[in-house]
């Protein structure tokens, strides 16, 4: 019997997160760390309860976890202009040394999980699993 699509990219992303995992615990960071600032770094601005929805996590799980990049200095609360209850996220200046570090173990990462794919597979594959996320998403969108 094979392995289902599904099961097998769920599985290679597990396998990604553990290496990319022990890559970076020298850094003092967790995957949920990561998650948060890379997400915050494409989409600066964002309310933590957005986050917390986009990483799945709960909101107080989530809010601890920023308390302490906040304490770090790598990460900064600003009221939200629109909201007075809310706060949106961004990173810092401070931040950035790091996130080039982070960077650079993902790109490790990715090169080992795609030795012996040609460029052109490489392309290939990443369009289908964009595709396929794509999908996904709007999938999600309508059910929502």
């Amino acid at each position: 019997m094979t392995d289902s699509i599904g099961f097998l990219i769920n599985d290679t992303a597990r396998l990604f997160r553990r290496m990319f995992d022990g890559n970076i615990r020298d850094l003092g960071m967790t995957s949920l760390q990561w998650r948060t600032v890379a997400r915050l770094k494409r989409e600066p601005g964002m309310r933590q309860s957005e986050m917390a929805d986009l990483l799945e996590v709960e909101p107080i799980t989530l809010s601890r976890m920023i308390d302490r990049l906040v304490e770090s200095g790598m990460v900064c609360r600003k009221p939200d202009p629109n909201d007075r209850r809310a706060w949106n996220l961004y990173l810092t200046e401070k931040a950035e040394p790091l996130m080039a570090q982070l960077q650079r173990e993902a790109d490790l990462v990715q090169e080992l999980a795609l030795t012996g794919l040609s460029q052109e597979e490489r392309a290939v594959l990443g369009d289908l699993v964009e595709r396929m996320r794509l999908n996904l998403s709007r999938r999600e969108a309508v059910d929502a």
